[in-house]
């Protein structure tokens, strides 16, 4: 039986209108989080996509000691709650410890699992027992199908409330490949899936002490993932990508995101159709 995940007023799967998740890789500033947040907005807004918005407190797995990792905790909290205030939306944000679960949990409607810790067993516990909805993206090493045992953590304790993201697939070094049969085995699962179109391009390392990108791909990936069924896009956007602090050469450019999005609704209305026939 395949579920659907509401998050505040937004349901996801099930044939549902395709969803966004968008915002700058990580917390740089209040001002930048609020003025990207308001920009998506009213994009999503005229467009009518269901919109969540996205950054992090905290990139705990950056490959440099050097790379800027975020406010921290606290100080990210109290950017992300005054975004939900300000602009009425829901929130998605990372945890890379059990002990973050809760304090997240009292402002994120989304607790998001990141990639490289998909497998830690106690972190997805501590987030499931909040009640909130979980963001796993699935490892870039992982099978598809194993993500049904992934999931089957959060679902042990009661929180069937989970998506699964698909986020490229390490394919040797320093490179990422996307294999859209995923999105396919992740929704036989029974879960909404999301497209990460951004991570999905990352070259890992390749920048020596950062990570580099291929944002050129960015469209005819998202595109094709939709295609395929995807329940939403997760999207890391920037206003002003030379001055970004984190993820600059896969983030996609804020002024190419109404382009996107246009283009990705009306492949979103034939799959809504093409789902209601399988």
């Amino acid at each position: 039986m395949k579920k659907i995940v509401k998050i505040k007023d937004i349901p996801i799967g099930q044939g549902s209108p395709l969803v966004l998740i968008a915002g700058p890789c990580v917390i740089e500033s209040e001002s930048l989080v609020l003025e990207t947040a308001e920009k998506i907005k009213k994009i999503a807004q005229e467009l009518k996509i269901p919109f969540i918005f996205k950054s992090s407190y905290s990139k705990a797995n950056r490959l440099s000691i050097d790379s800027y990792s975020g406010p921290g905790l606290q100080k990210g909290l109290k950017i992300l709650e005054k975004v939900k205030k300000e602009f009425d939306i829901p929130v998605l944000t990372d945890i890379h410890t059990p002990d973050e679960a809760v304090p997240v949990s009292k402002v994120a409607d989304v607790l998001q699992i990141p990639a490289f810790l998909c497998r830690q067993t106690d972190l997805i516990l501590a987030a499931a027992k909040t009640g909130k909805t979980l963001n796993i993206k699935k490892g870039q090493f992982m099978a598809p199908e194993d993500m049904d045992l992934i999931a089957k953590k959060a679902l042990s304790v009661g929180n069937d409330q989970v998506l699964l993201t698909e986020r490229g697939t390490s394919f040797g070094y320093h490179n990422l490949v996307v294999d859209f049969r995923s999105l396919v085995i992740m929704r036989g699962l029974g879960y909404p899936v999301v497209f990460d179109a951004t991570h999905s391009l990352q070259l890992p390392g390749a920048g020596k002490t950062f990570s580099g990108g291929e944002p050129q791909f960015i469209f005819p990936l998202a595109r094709g993932a939709v295609a395929c069924g995807c329940d939403a896009l997760f999207i890391e956007t920037h206003p002003r990508m030379e001055e970004a602090l984190c993820d600059k050469s896969n983030m996609l450019p804020l002024e190419k995101l109404e382009k996107l999005l246009a283009q990705i609704k009306i492949i979103d209305e034939h799959r809504r159709v093409w789902l209601k026939e399988e």
